[in-house]
């Protein structure tokens, strides 16, 4: 049965998603500079890199693909590390089935376009604290968050073309600092260690022991901790 419309309701969630996310769409501008400084490095221009943020969108993704193609990785290579490292976006959207039922196929997509880890998490705490928190919910948290992202590492990219030389300054190390906060972002709780562990465990065992080029390293350290995260969600549901 496709979900009842209430037009005034939609637009009263869709508000709070918007309204809700608004400290965590600050703290997403912060990383969103420092990938815009770092895709100016590898000669990528402020209106790609918007155009990146609004069609990938998925920082983490987007930051591992562009330091792989820094790093002299090919374009498919760079990719492929990049959905190696947000298959767990896929395990998230598949936990949405609820909300996307009997929605017609332009909401499903655009809910699964727009669903991160900050907006997908604070629908459920808001509904946890008794609060309306439903479809229109997410995809007003993420309207927030895809703007704020396009535009910050729009912003980002701009700036780096302003500045003599990024190393000279020390914003060399945006790169680390976007992922440092990335990670931060991502960690939900001591039930994260274990794919964690894993990943990296993996990603280091397969650079430093088999001769491949280290962006498979990180294809298969995701892919190990994705299945771990899925067998865990699979006993437990």
């Amino acid at each position: 049965m496709p979900p009842v419309y209430d037009p005034d309701a939609a637009r009263a969630e869709f508000r709070a998603g918007l309204r809700d996310i608004t400290p965590l769409s600050l703290g997403v501008a912060l990383y969103g500079l420092a990938f815009g400084l770092l895709a100016a490095q590898v000669g990528i221009k402020a209106p790609l890199t918007a155009l990146m943020g609004l069609t990938v969108f998925a920082g983490s993704s987007q930051i591992v693909a562009v330091e792989r193609l820094a790093a002299g990785a090919g374009m498919s290579v760079a990719i492929l590390a990049g959905l190696a490292l947000n298959l767990r976006l896929l395990l998230m959207t598949a936990s949405l089935r609820d909300e996307l039922a009997g929605r017609p196929l332009w909401q499903i997509m655009l809910g699964v376009h727009l669903t991160s880890d900050e907006n997908w998490g604070l629908m459920h705490a808001t509904r946890c604290r008794g609060g309306r928190a439903g479809y229109w919910y997410l995809v007003g948290g993420g309207t927030s968050l895809i703007a704020v992202w396009a535009g910050a590492t729009m912003l980002g990219t701009g700036f780096a073309g302003l500045l003599p030389d990024l190393a000279a300054i020390g914003l060399d190390f945006a790169f680390t600092a976007a992922f440092i906060l990335l990670l931060r972002n991502l960690w939900r709780g001591p039930g994260d260690l274990a794919p964690w562990a894993l990943s990296a465990g993996t990603t280091l065992s397969v650079a430093v022991l088999l001769p491949v080029e280290p962006s498979w390293a990180l294809i298969v350290g995701g892919l190990a901790g994705a299945a771990l995260a899925a067998g865990r969600g699979a006993a437990h549901g």
